[in-house]
């Protein structure tokens, strides 16, 4: 049997999404060669600094006044997963961690009771473009969960399995497995209180690349979950027999098998799925809870505590220009991708 397709809806931004997500953008910035500080080595005039959201010139400062991102800044209730695509992001949290990341590595935060983090996009090379290409999504936590401690993680690329596939005419695509197996592919195990680490969650994240005239099929998921697929590079997919335009979001029948055949350009879909937690949703900004009596709550803990408080001394840190990808976590403990024990 092949899925039904169930809703069809454009891309806007940030992307529509169904639960357990709660929030998924694409960050896709074409950044000029970077000065002195990290930031562009172009004019920052006429643009809305702390709030540059218009895509000038191919790219954004996003809150950033001297580097692109976000500065510090809190969260509770949810995770927020983090797939570095191009260029790199310099985090820092309120647990004391702190990394440089990118080249398809991915970060994985619970912000569970409440965490500050900052997500900063510095710009290394002087001589040549400083392209920064990101997904984010916001992954709710279920009510039991949502005063969990927090957790950072990273998943260096070189641990999150990519498989090579090829269809009955050599047509090949490949599938990075970020959550959830895929054709034996098991990725690393997600932080211990996500709805993810849950049994029966179901939760997959996915990127699929396919080749002109590529035929790749997903299979089947639970009864009762939810699976969108975000075709967003690429000319014309063909989802179980329908054709699409580039910059949709495609809900899928989850239990049945779907195919897609891409049509001449190169495609990429990003396959968002999961069980749904199904359970209140009430957010204001950066709080996710299952009321407004904890949403005020959430507001008076971070003015009490700051969640912690902030341990740096700047509110947009970024590391030397020079520095690999690496991660210090909240135990002082460093890894880089190279150490056999990074995980």
């Amino acid at each position: 049997m092949s899925a039904r397709i169930l809703d069809v809806a454009r891309l806007g931004f940030p992307w529509q999404t169904v639960d357990p997500f709660l929030f998924c953008v694409h960050h896709d910035d074409a950044y000029p060669q970077g000065n002195d500080a990290l930031g562009p080595a172009a004019s920052l005039a006429g643009r809305t600094l702390g709030n540059d959201f218009e895509g000038r010139d191919g790219w954004r400062m996003y809150h950033g006044e001297v580097v692109p991102g976000f500065p510090q800044h809190p969260h509770r209730g949810f995770e927020t997963v983090t797939l570095a695509r191009r260029g790199f992001i310099d985090h820092s949290d309120s647990l004391g961690a702190t990394a440089r990341f990118g080249e398809g590595d991915a970060q994985w935060l619970t912000a569970g009771r409440g965490i500050v983090h900052s997500e900063m996009f510095p710009l290394v090379k002087r001589d040549a473009a400083n392209p920064v290409e990101l997904f984010q999504l916001w992954l709710n936590l279920p009510r039991a969960q949502k005063m969990a401690e927090p957790h950072f993680s990273m998943l260096w690329s070189h641990r999150i399995p990519v498989l090579s596939l090829a269809d009955e005419r050599g047509r090949a695509s490949r599938v990075t497995v970020v959550a959830g197996a895929f054709q034996g592919a098991t990725p690393p195990p997600p932080p211990p209180r996500s709805w993810a680490a849950t049994p029966g969650s179901d939760v997959a994240i996915w990127t699929l690349k396919l080749s002109p005239g590529a035929s790749l099929t997903l299979p089947a998921a639970q009864a009762g979950s939810n699976r969108v697929l975000y075709f967003f590079r690429g000319e014309r997919l063909t989802v179980s027999g329908e054709v699409l335009p580039r910059g949709v979001g495609v809900a899928v029948q989850a239990d049945a098998s779907c195919q897609l055949t891409n049509a001449e350009a190169e495609a990429e879909v990003l396959v968002l799925q999961g069980r749904p937690i199904g359970e209140p949703v009430v957010q204001y900004g950066p709080f996710v809870m299952n009321s407004e009596g904890e949403i005020r709550q959430a507001f008076l803990d971070y003015q009490r505590t700051q969640f912690g408080g902030w341990p740096f001394d700047r509110d947009d840190p970024v590391h030397p220009r020079a520095q690999g990808r690496f991660a210090r976590r909240p135990d002082g403990r460093v890894e880089t991708p190279d150490d056999a024990s990074a995980a």
